[in-house]
């Protein structure tokens, strides 16, 4: 299994969970934090600005997934680095986004 086939799956993972709190907020109204706020991941974005983030998320997903990383679930391998990918980003973003919303970072507890 050719190493750039993995880090396709673990980058499809990332930007597939990435894209549910931008459609998700996106679709209910709400602003969000994106890369094109001011200040960048930090200010908040329009609903309209995060749907398309999203979207471009799930587009980044799927090429990384589908087309370069060719992503098998009955392969170990693959699963591996997709569920990576997905814990990864859902690290950060609890940490970034815990102390953003709340002045802190996540509860651990």
């Amino acid at each position: 299994m050719p190493i750039l086939h993995l880090i396709a799956c673990f980058f499809g993972g990332a930007a597939l969970l990435n894209a549910v709190p931008h459609l998700v907020s996106g679709v209910m109204g709400r602003r969000f934090p994106s890369p094109f706020a001011k200040p960048p991941g930090k200010g908040m974005s329009s609903a309209l600005v995060n749907v398309l983030w999203g979207f471009a998320n799930l587009a980044i997903a799927w090429l990384l997934l589908g087309r370069f990383g060719h992503f098998y679930p009955d392969e170990i391998g693959d699963v591996g680095a997709f569920a990576l990918g997905l814990l990864v980003i859902g690290l950060m973003g609890a940490f970034h986004f815990g102390g953003l919303n709340e002045g802190r970072g996540p509860d651990l507890t």
